[in-house]
């Protein structure tokens, strides 16, 4: 605390010393270590907005403030403005894992509602060379996946779960390709094993599952896994000529408030092949 008011007081007053940013930036470190977090934010941004950039050891003051501010920060909208300016050309080659911070700049914008600007961030990320994202699995999956539900016409969801389910359990006991088709996804459908076991057989890129029914009679469950919830569900079917030939049907209600007509329906989103461990 002492340490706090000597360097605060200090440039208070001494307005003029250049070095009062890096002063307020070790004010800002003592607060975060105090677990005095607003208090840390708020001098940090004041470095930002009030004192020129310094070198420190060869390092920007302004690069550390930003870098603290954005894990720091719980305002979307102020984030934004800090990932916009790590993402500069001002802070170019400086900044580890760059995508990164577009797929950050992205997230920031869901949050504040701004799904345009979401999306371009997004195609940015993907854009990059670096599509790492720390505490973030398959984050190229992801925002392609956004990407390209932002832009398709979902016709194929339906209000409920049951009429889902039903619908497509009638289109495979009766063979129906055309209606199997009308129920699957057309962006974002995965087909692969779970993850502790890959198919026996290589996935083909496009899967085609009317080749499969048209060559298969399969059994399909009357009730769905007991695993299946309000957000996902899973049909078992047994019997189909690609081997492993256990397939679960996977079910998900859509949470992407961009499309309104679509967010809370549900969708066939894809298939798991084998069966599922317990």
């Amino acid at each position: 605390e002492a340490e706090i008011l000597f360097l605060t007081t200090h440039a208070a007053r001494e307005p003029a010393d250049p070095f009062n940013g890096y002063y307020l930036l070790m004010a800002a470190q003592v607060h975060e270590e105090l677990g005095e977090i607003p208090l840390a934010v708020a001098y940090y941004a004041r470095v930002l907005k009030n004192h020129q950039d310094l070198l420190v050891k060869g390092e920007s003051v302004h690069l550390y403030c930003l870098q603290r501010l954005v894990e720091l920060e719980t305002r979307a909208q102020e984030r934004i403005g800090y990932y916009k300016e790590l993402s500069s050309p001002r802070f170019s080659g400086q900044v580890e894992h760059p995508g990164a911070l577009y797929f950050r700049l992205a997230q920031s914008y869901e949050e504040v509602g701004n799904w345009e600007q979401a999306i371009k961030a997004y195609n940015l990320f993907l854009g990059t060379a670096d599509l790492e994202v720390p505490g973030v699995t398959n984050a190229s999956r992801v925002a392609a996946e956004k990407v390209l539900f932002y832009y398709a016409d979902p016709t194929w969801t339906v209000p409920d779960l049951a009429t889902l389910v039903e619908a497509v359990r009638d289109a495979i006991q009766r063979k129906d390709i055309a209606m199997l088709r009308r129920y699957q996804a057309r962006v974002n459908f995965s087909a692969e094993g779970w993850e502790q076991a890959a198919p026996s057989e290589e996935v083909p890129e496009e899967f085609a599952i009317g080749n499969y029914l048209a060559s298969s009679n399969p059994h399909v469950e009357s009730e769905l896994d007991p695993t299946s919830n309000d957000r996902e569900a899973w049909l078992r079917t047994t019997n189909w000529s690609f081997r492993p030939t256990t397939w679960y049907l996977y079910f998900r209600r859509i949470d992407f408030p961009a499309k309104p007509e679509a967010n809370g329906q549900w969708e066939w989103a894809g298939i798991k092949f084998g069966e599922r461990l317990r």
